[in-house]
């Protein structure tokens, strides 16, 4: 068995695998299919009787995507070079074309019973090819790209990659708030050092991935701190145009990553009326930690728990708020978006305020000149009917101070709070949308 390894260092985070049967002779391809484990433990068939990602488009940030591996012919869009070379779907690498059969792959052969099955398999892709060498991606170039898939009809992107030049201000961090700002869903791998979670999946907002083995227990080499949710990631077969047999079994939370862009596809098919901070806010809340015992959400390995296609999928979980329950990025004026809520909420209160200090006003110059008036004419009847010095004018049952009219609605000094809470000493990343820990039963 032949050995194909991949840096996973910081800057970008490829895959590391093992070839299947490629020194010796070929490998089968429904041996890939027997491989699969993850569509096992999502019992995959159950779930593509509800969904099976019809409709969407995901955009695959990466190296690249072979559209005529057998497995992924037809599924793969006109995408966009932004390498120079113009073809988007030459992939050197191999990693591009993996997350994209991960997401997408319908397999092939006899009711496509070989190779590799996407979880999501009627859902589309956007091929989107960037810059991809040992420790170093193209920030400005992956950028654009996102900027590009959004402008392209795609509702979920995939970043299967590290770029610690991706931080909060950055060109690629303003692509990912354009991403948001316009209903996409962004899903990034947290990374496989062992380290905290590498940006961009630490960034506001988006869906951070960590991964999971056979045993659905935590990998050890994924990167930790702000995780949302974890997904399959030790030991995928993946398809690999670069390999002699097309395929390869992958390592990391970058196969993880695309697990999640699948269940989202799913999800945004399944219910194409929520937003994008609703979608990850079904993600979350059908998430469970299943065998792993003993956490709390937000776990700082596995987030809210395990994703669960099926879960999601089915649930009674209420929509939530629009924006849905991760924290999100700041836009130019230095404001979340519910920060912008709130101070435009604060602005209808001032104006709300100011209309009712009008009305106090006025009604109070009335009643002031109306007691003026009843003063100065009870002085005079007094002193025509001779019955003394007038006395003092008694203001209960008078209006004064003067009310508001009938019907006004006083508003609140300060804007309800609607979002997720995040409980004492929790950062503001990842707010804690639960109230109490998910169920465990099933995927």
């Amino acid at each position: 068995m032949g050995f194909k390894r991949v840096s996973t260092a910081t800057g970008v985070a490829a895959l590391t695998g093992v070839l299947l049967l490629t020194s010796t002779a070929p490998a089968s391809a429904d041996q890939v299919r027997n491989a699969q484990w993850p569509l096992t433990a999502y019992n995959a068939e159950k779930v593509w009787e509800t969904s099976q990602g019809a409709g969407v488009t995901v955009a695959v940030v990466d190296s690249g995507v072979d559209a005529s591996h057998p497995d992924l012919i037809g599924q793969v869009l006109p995408g966009k070079d932004f390498t120079g070379s113009g073809n988007p779907d030459e992939d050197n690498n191999g990693h591009g074309t993996g997350m994209a059969s991960l997401i997408a792959g319908h397999g092939h052969g006899a009711n496509g019973s070989a190779g590799v099955m996407g979880l999501a398999p009627r859902a589309k892709i956007l091929p989107v090819r960037v810059k991809m060498a040992k420790n170093k991606i193209d920030t400005e170039g992956w950028g654009a790209g996102v900027r590009y898939a959004v402008d392209h009809g795609a509702s979920v992107i995939n970043l299967s990659f590290d770029d610690s030049l991706a931080a909060p201000g950055s060109s690629a961090a303003k692509a990912i708030e354009y991403a948001q700002k316009h209903d996409a869903v962004v899903v990034a791998s947290s990374g496989n050092d062992g380290g905290t979670v590498n940006y961009p999946a630490g960034l506001p907002g988006v869906v951070a991935v960590s991964a999971v083995d056979k045993d659905l227990n935590f990998w050890s080499q994924s990167n930790t701190g702000n995780v949302t949710v974890a997904a399959p990631g030790v030991e995928t077969p993946q398809a690999d145009p670069t390999s002699r047999s097309g395929y390869v079994v992958a390592d990391g939370t970058s196969g993880s990553a695309a697990y999640v862009s699948a269940i989202v596809a799913l999800l945004r098919s399944k219910y194409p009326d929520l937003t994008a901070g609703q979608i990850i806010n079904r993600l979350i809340k059908s998430a469970s930690f299943l065998n792993n015992q003993g956490k709390k959400v937000p776990d700082s390995e596995l987030g809210y728990g395990i994703a669960r296609p099926g879960s999601a999928l089915t649930m009674n979980i209420p929509a939530g708020s629009e924006e849905g329950p991760l924290a999100q990025a700041s836009d130019s004026g230095g404001a979340s978006r519910g920060s912008e809520s709130s101070n435009q909420a604060s602005k209808k209160e001032s104006s709300s305020s100011g209309g009712i200090f009008l009305i106090v006003g006025i009604v109070a110059v009335v009643v002031i000149a109306a007691v003026a008036f009843a003063l100065i004419r009870s002085r005079r009847n007094n002193r025509g009917n001779g019955t003394g010095s007038g006395g003092g004018f008694p203001l209960q049952g008078t209006g004064y101070p003067p009310q508001p009219p009938a019907g006004y609605q006083q508003y609140p000094s300060t804007a309800p709070n609607q979002g997720y809470p995040a409980p004492p000493g929790q950062s503001p990343q990842h707010p804690n949308p639960y109230t109490q820990q998910p169920p465990r039963q099933g995927q």
